[in-house]
């Protein structure tokens, strides 16, 4: 069965403003169908559309200020409808981050991926290399 997007959750995977997604759904610059008021897009479609990404992984890597950044491996991944949660092992010690369900889809991140935990006050960030 095909997994659809709400254009709120279509925006946030794009980066874009929901207004900007639905303008370009009703262009047909982006694949969405309208059932009643609202917009649904096939995320194999949406994802299909956006083609491969042209950045090399070197060019991928960001700098980022936070000095808090640890490095570790993703043991766990629990998906829930909006939010995720992700487990890294860093070194004797597990820190869990929650996250966006969107986010993890977004990075590919998997069971076994390094990764970088960025904190910053109470919140932990997660980026991967």
């Amino acid at each position: 069965m095909e997994d659809f997007l709400t254009a709120q959750e279509a925006a946030s995977l794009l980066h874009l403003h929901v207004k900007r997604i639905q303008a370009l759904a009703r262009a047909g610059q982006l694949p969405g169908t309208r059932i009643g008021r609202k917009w649904l897009f096939p995320r194999s479609r949406l994802m299909a559309s956006l083609g491969p990404s042209p950045r090399s992984e070197k060019e991928a890597e960001v700098e980022i200020s936070a000095r808090n950044q640890l490095r570790g491996r993703v043991t766990a991944i629990a998906l829930g409808g909006v939010m995720a949660e992700v487990r890294v092992q860093i070194g004797a010690n597990e820190l869990v981050s929650v996250i966006t369900r969107s986010s993890v889809e977004r990075m590919g991140v998997k069971i076994g991926d390094e990764v970088v935990a960025v904190i910053k006050s109470t919140e932990v960030m997660i980026g991967k290399p």
